[in-house]
């Protein structure tokens, strides 16, 4: 079944238009207009093992157990996701910086009795286990440090000879990180791309990889990837101050994960950056 044909037979409704749109690194994406005017956004995924079912029970979870704005799930299944069309750019002002920053930190008071989640999420194409577990340090070491090496290296894209060094880390890091007092829900995936914004405000975040994790885990990834500016971390220390050496050090530890997952993705120049960072632990 082609696109425009599963999504009709999922709304019940003809289509007036359907038309690409860019991003998405499950399946292919597409604006959709009912004939009644009504905007949509797909996600179609005819391949051999779909799973975009998985980012639909994420939005359904963010919607159900937070206040983070989220499109609404019209229609989920593993090929097919079918989402509100909502509004916005992936441009951001001072203020919808400081907005974005309001609703992670609400977001990141969001606990649980165990770090991981309550099924197993993704960071785009690759799995994320999430068996609850009581200590963050493991969790972190074991479900991501590790669970992305062993895919890179299994995909041929990262080198054999960072597996020991990974490992030494990965035993060591209570050098430099301490347990939280308790697990923070994370949007896991706040690349430019995946958060909308319009005159100011926050219209949606998208494409989540939730888990609980430690909230520095989020800041870390938009640190690296510069999502958000200044005015973000300023506004979000004046509500969830961090504790000395984030910025200095355990930012880069952190920064791993996203490193890992962009390896296994793209390979290249992502490499480097892993071993810059393990050079920088001296490993």
């Amino acid at each position: 079944m082609n696109v425009r044909d599963a999504v009709a037979t999922a709304v019940t409704q003809p289509i007036r238009d359907l038309s690409p749109l860019s991003g998405g690194q499950i399946g292919d994406v597409y604006h959709v207009t009912l004939t009644d005017g009504t905007p949509l956004v797909a996600k179609f995924d005819d391949g051999p093992e779909p799973q975009l079912d998985i980012e639909g029970q994420m939005l359904c979870y963010l919607a159900e157990h937070t206040q983070l704005p989220v499109p609404g799930v019209i229609f989920n299944q593993p090929h097919l996701l079918i989402m509100e069309w909502v509004p916005g750019q992936s441009r951001f002002s001072p203020q919808a910086e400081a907005d974005a920053a309001g609703h992670l930190a609400a977001l990141h008071a969001v606990t649980a009795p165990d770090f991981g989640f309550p099924f197993m999420t993704l960071i785009g194409a690759f799995t994320q286990p999430n068996p609850p577990t009581a200590n963050w340090l493991d969790f972190f070491r074991e479900q991501r440090i590790f669970h992305l090496m062993r895919q890179g290296v299994k995909l041929g894209r990262l080198p054999r000879s960072f597996v020991p060094r990974l490992e030494k880390l990965g035993g060591q890091l209570n050098r430099w990180l301490a347990e939280p007092e308790r697990p923070s829900l994370i949007h896991g995936d706040v690349w430019t791309s995946n958060v909308l914004a319009d005159n100011g405000r926050v219209t949606a975040f998208l494409d989540p990889a939730l888990y609980f994790a430690i909230d520095e885990m989020e800041l870390a990834y938009i640190a690296l990837f510069n999502s958000f500016g200044t005015p973000f971390f300023r506004r979000y220390e004046e509500i969830r101050p961090l504790p000395p050496g984030f910025y200095e050090e355990r930012r880069h530890l952190y920064s791993l994960y996203p490193l890992l997952s962009h390896v296994c993705h793209f390979g290249g120049s992502y490499v480097s950056m892993v071993d810059a960072v393990l050079h920088r632990f001296g490993m």
